[in-house]
Parts: structure tokens; sequence; C-alpha cells
């Protein structure tokens, strides 16, 4: 089992954890059940989990309340083994955005020593 952690930007705004509150209740519980199993099975493979290379995850969840689908990308610390979930959005496209994972990458080399 590993523990999860959540990316903190600089100033301790919880930007990850803030962004999974945003959700409506059954939306937390898909999010949270996704994030549990990973974080009792990973590495583990699709259709939850995927690998984007450059040390970066995805874990991949379909939402009821709006059948939408939601990514959170995180990355295994070296250090602690913790998995550290660096990003959150909604997937609208068929391809993991080019932006989002600058974003998971750039909150990853500010997270790790």
């Amino acid at each position: 089992m590993f523990s999860v952690v959540f990316y903190e930007t600089a100033t301790g705004n919880k930007v990850v954890k803030d962004w999974l509150l945003s959700f409506a209740k059954p939306d937390r519980a898909v999010l949270g059940e996704d994030l549990k199993t990973i974080q009792f099975g990973f590495p583990m493979g699709l259709p939850l989990c995927r690998s984007l290379g450059n040390g970066l995850w995805e874990v991949r969840s379909t939402l009821p309340v709006k059948r939408t689908e939601a990514r959170m990308i995180f990355y295994q610390d070296s250090e602690s083994a913790a998995l550290v979930v660096v990003h959150g959005f909604i997937k609208n496209t068929q391809k993991t955005p080019k932006r989002d994972i600058e974003i998971a990458l750039r909150r990853k080399r500010e997270a790790s020593p």
C-alpha cells in the first residue's frame, strides 16, 4: 500500500484537493474509490491507470453525474514511495492534452527536491 499525497503550491494552496472537493458527492465517491484502488494496487494498467511517460501516470475515472471523464495525474516519489497527485482535469478530447501534461510535469519538478 502506498500513501497518497496531494500537490500544494509553495504558498500552501491545495489546488488538487480543492479540485476534487468541487465535485458532487457521487463523483467524489468514484474519484476516491479509483484513487484507493491505485493506492492499494499500483502499479497497474488499463482500464484504470496508464503511464504518460516521464514518470507520470493517470487515473482514469468515469463520473456518474454528467457521465464525464476525469483524470488525475500522479507520480511515485522516489524517496517516500508516496503517490503524489499533481493535477486533475476533465478530459474533453481523445488524447490527454499537452497543456495538462506540462502542468503536471511542472508541479512534479516543484514538489520533488
